[in-house]
Formats: C-alpha cells, structure tokens, sequence
C-alpha cells in the first residue's frame, strides 16, 4: 500500500494519469496551485471566467478568518477533494472532529480525498492528526501523500511517498468498482521508474536512532524560527495565523493593502521577500504568506528590520 516515488509533488500531479477527465474537482481556498495547475492541464478544470482566477469546473472552498480557516464540506458534492493539513499556504490545520467531518462526506458522497500531509512533522499539539487514516474509515475514501522535503530536507533530493490503500475501491464510468491500489501500481510500473537507489537509503536514514535526533533538531530549529517570526508580527499589530504547528506564517495585510501592494513595500523597504496570498487562489488576496524554513541569522535580521519599519 505505500508506493516510494520521486516526491508527493511528482505523486499529486501524476494522480490524475488514473482519474477521469469528467471528474469534478474541489479545493480549500487558498491552495497549493499544484492541486488546480495539474487538472487544468489534465482537462478537468473547465474554463477560465472573465477574473482570471477562477476555473468552472472547480469547486473553490474559502478558507479565510471569517471561518477560522476551517472550510466545510461543498454543497455541491465534487468527485474529488484536495486536502492539506498541516496547511500550505496559511499554516492551519484540522483538528480530528474536523478532519472526521471530511471523511464521513467522502463516504456519504462516494467522493475521493487526496490528502497532502507534507508538514506532518511539524505537529506537536494532541489532537491534531498526523495522517487521515487515524479517522475511521479513511481507507476506504483517501490516498495520502507523504513528503521528505519539509521533514529532512530533500527538496531537491527528491524522493516521498504515497499511501494507497487496497480498501479503496472507486466506481469506473460503466459503475463497477475498481481497486484503485491496483491502478495505480500499473501506472507507477508503467510510467515511473523509481527514486534512485542511493536516495532511497537516505530517505531509510532518517528513521534511525540518529537520524531521528538530527530530523527533530531541524524541525524544531524551523520552528524556533516561526515563533520568533509570529512573536515578532504579532507586536507591531499585524494579524497573523498557522505557524504553531507549520513552519508558515499567513499574515493578514493591514490598511486593506493588496497582496500584491505588501509585497512591494516589504521588499523595498524592508529588503524582505515574502508569497502574495492572492498567488495561492482568490481567497489569498489580502494575505500574505512568510516561511520559517531559513537561517535562524536571517531570521533574526529579518525581525529587526520588521520592527524598525514604519506600517
């Protein structure tokens, strides 16, 4: 049931070589683009309106402050759903409850999740779940992709994994059940042939003893940084969410400031670079999205000029 891949990116984009192209699609809003650029280019997106955001053939959930980031299940059913939690790009995430109410609409539905779980990792509140198969059930209605990068560094490494299991079995268009764990081990040994060895026994490193220590060293070294970064933020009255339990800081621009518009004056006047919320889905505009994956020496230089600037 766990296939190793060259990365839960590779993964998520090649997911729909087993998906019709008459499937509909939904996303939390804002979302990774990868989850809309790929069925835009697999043909399910439909048509761009007139705004040059939007896409008709996509069910786009808001997830602002408004709902405290915690979409709720479409009215109109999808045939996919694209979760990610631990979130990128606001740094939320779902509490179990929350995550149940997803599965159960998934079943209810016949409905397909695929769940980003890049930034499992950097959970450390009880409560909050690490992989969607601690939710009753989750097998028979989700596939989960795991990711190296975040947790060890191997962004250009490349190498992740993606969970399949055998319980989940989906309609095909002549309504016959098909076991997509079967499906997709054909596409993989058809299309793919495999992450390097020498990568693979780097990736098998990081779950020895040491390389247990030296992975959550790095991951609370991050996190160091999202606090410092939150902490300082939230004392020059700027409103911030996520980075308790990911390593992003989703800032709310002040003075009703364009996604866009904060970050031209972070950057000059602050020599700071940041992501235009408004790059990560229509719900983004007027936010704007900070990492902590960076040198603590930076990130310390980085709060003095912020609480030097002049909002």
């Amino acid at each position: 049931e766990i296939f190793i891949s060259d990365g839960a990116k590779s993964d998520i984009g090649n997911i729909g070589d087993i998906l019709s192209m008459q499937n509909r699609v939904a996303v939390t809003d804002p979302v990774y683009p990868v989850y809309i650029d790929t069925n835009v280019m697999g043909g399910r997106a439909g048509n761009i309106a007139k705004d040059g955001q939007h896409w008709d053939n996509i069910i786009y959930i808001p997830c602002t402050s408004e709902n405290n980031f915690i979409p709720e299940p479409p009215s109109v059913r999808p045939d996919i759903i694209y979760l990610c939690y631990p979130n990128n790009p606001t740094g939320t995430t779902l509490s179990k409850n929350e995550l149940k109410k997803w599965v159960n609409y998934a079943l209810e539905n016949e409905t397909l999740i695929l769940f980003d779980s890049a930034y499992e990792a950097y959970i450390h509140d009880e409560g909050i779940p690490h992989s969607i198969y601690e939710i009753k059930d989750a097998k028979r209605v989700a596939i989960e992709f795991r990711s190296f990068s975040k947790t060890a560094g191997f962004t250009g490494l490349r190498c992740g994994y993606t969970v399949v299991p055998k319980e989940l079995k989906l309609y095909d268009t002549s309504k016959k059940r098909i076991n997509i764990n079967r499906l997709w081990n054909r596409r993989q040994t058809t299309k793919f042939n495999g992450a390097s060895y020498i990568v693979q026994r780097a990736a098998e490193a990081i779950y020895s003893p040491v390389g247990k220590i030296q992975i959550q060293e790095s991951i609370d070294y991050y996190m160091r940084n999202a606090s410092l970064l939150k902490d300082c933020l939230q004392k020059v009255g700027l409103q911030i969410y996520g980075g308790d339990n990911a390593p992003y800081i989703w800032v709310k621009t002040p003075n009703e400031l364009s996604s866009w518009k904060f970050f031209d004056r972070l950057l000059c006047e602050c020599h700071i670079v940041g992501t235009p919320g408004v790059g990560f889905g229509p719900s983004g505009e007027g936010y704007f999205r900070l990492t902590a994956f960076g040198r603590y020496e930076d990130t310390i230089e980085s709060i003095s000029r912020i609480q030097n600037w002049k909002l």
